[in-house]
């Protein structure tokens, strides 16, 4: 895959230039695969000289390493100043502005999560497990269970499923359009929702052997 294009220079702080190279990798990824695009174009698209991407990132596969990383792993903003109301509102909130990164940068997150990326190596995979832990510790901090002890490996193995799962509803959202973009956020509140009012108290209960029987008062001893 190739532009053509000549780079146009700028001069830029170091910290942007990466920023502009990053953009730049993340929508020709997006537009093609890991292996159409080249550093060439990638050059080109960003204004810079080719050297400059070895400079800063080694290469194109840790260019593409770091795209991924930037896509899969819950950006701090997403759960920073959400409003002191309940855990309902704060998550809406949280989910709401997920929606927004994954719009903003749809063709390269559906690259990322797409089978080429599922293939695995070892490094991607890495930075999914990573992208998973981060995304339940901002889970958490927007339903305000940061300080959850019991049951906490257990909580955050459900918000690590969770993560799959909306994965999943956003390929339904952005591929299939079975689910409309406000029916995806409902359906992602809703969800998270019943996984910590309802599923982690059960689990919980289950636990120490107190778990009530559906349409019944006993519980199970």
């Amino acid at each position: 895959m190739s532009t053509g294009a000549q780079p146009t220079r700028r001069r830029l702080e170091p910290a942007e230039r990466k920023a502009e190279i990053l953009t730049a990798a993340r929508r020709l990824f997006g537009a093609g695969s890991y292996a159409s695009v080249s550093t060439s174009d990638i050059a080109a698209a960003a204004g810079v000289a080719r050297p400059l991407i070895n400079h800063y990132f080694g290469g194109k596969r840790e260019l593409y390493l770091e795209v991924v990383r930037q896509l899969m792993i819950v950006p701090a903003p997403v759960v920073e100043s959400l409003p002191d109301e309940p855990m309902e509102r704060r998550l809406e909130i949280g989910i709401e502005r997920w929606i927004e990164v994954v719009e903003r940068n749809r063709d390269a997150w559906l690259t990322v999560i797409g089978p080429e990326s599922a293939g695995r190596d070892p490094e991607i995979e890495r930075i999914m497990l990573e992208a998973d832990e981060i995304a339940a510790d901002r889970v958490l901090a927007a339903a305000l269970m940061t300080d959850v002890a019991e049951g906490r490996e257990q909580l955050r193995a459900m918000i690590r499923s969770y993560g799959g799962m909306l994965r999943a509803a956003s390929r339904e959202w952005l591929i299939r359009g079975t689910l409309g973009r406000t029916e995806l956020r409902t359906f992602l509140v809703e969800s998270v929702l019943g996984l910590l009012k309802v599923t982690y108290p059960a689990v919980l209960a289950e636990r120490t052997g107190a778990r009530t029987l559906p349409g019944s008062s006993r519980s199970t001893v």
